[in-house]
């Protein structure tokens, strides 16, 4: 297992995206760092609770329906 965390990953990768920027400025940086960040997480932890949303939810500590709305945003869930 790696010895980084995840908040070593998510630095390192931001230095890179400005780097890629070449000075341009970023757009919405902070929807797109959630995004690219929620939907993974939702998905890994839905396939660890087997399906079992309300064990999710719990394991997030957010409200089961908050994970069903977030579970249909990403297309994790049909409607």
């Amino acid at each position: 297992m790696s010895k980084k965390n995840i908040e070593e990953c998510v630095r390192e990768t931001l230095d890179q995206y400005f780097q890629d920027l070449h000075g341009a400025e970023p757009h919405s940086l902070h929807d797109m760092v959630i995004r690219a960040v929620e939907k993974p997480m939702l998905d890994v932890v839905m396939r660890q609770a087997e399906g079992n949303q309300s064990k999710a939810a719990e394991w997030l500590g957010i409200n089961r329906n908050t994970l069903r709305r977030k579970l249909v945003e990403h297309k994790l869930l049909k409607p």
